[in-house]
């Protein structure tokens, strides 16, 4: 505001006000869409590219899938899902922590365990 008060930049009382309200929209859609919620989200769990478990992220529960280096631990707990314990030398996947975005997958190398979120209603596209 001081360098428009100073009169350095050419703008009027029209323009700030435009600036102000495309930027508080922005934001609001920017928490919008971080907080929305696929409440019917379900986890694949995959060893070696192959798939050996769906979970429902809706019910709380602990499963246990067998990795290359031995039990994997999976917890599911208020619609997010991670891995509580695992064999392997850094521990890397527990360390991760929950996760509840589908752009964020758990990958366990050492174990060879990927764990995907996906959408249940699975849509890729509507076509007209």
């Amino acid at each position: 505001m001081f360098i428009i008060q100073m009169g350095l930049i050419n703008m009027n009382k029209h323009d700030v006000k435009l600036i102000l309200i495309v930027t508080i929209i922005s934001v609001l859609l920017i928490v919008i869409i971080r907080n929305i919620n696929f409440k019917e989200q379900e986890a694949l769990v995959y060893y070696e590219n192959k798939l050996v478990l769906t979970i429902d992220l809706s019910i709380d529960k602990e499963y246990e899938v067998e990795g290359y280096n031995g039990k994997v631990n999976i917890e599911v707990k208020n619609n997010k899902i991670r891995v509580k314990e695992e064999t392997s030398p850094l521990h890397i996947c527990s360390k991760q922590g929950f996760v509840d975005s589908m752009f964020e997958p758990i990958i366990c190398l050492p174990n060879k365990i990927v764990i995907k979120l996906k959408d249940k209603t699975d849509i890729d596209a509507i076509v007209k």
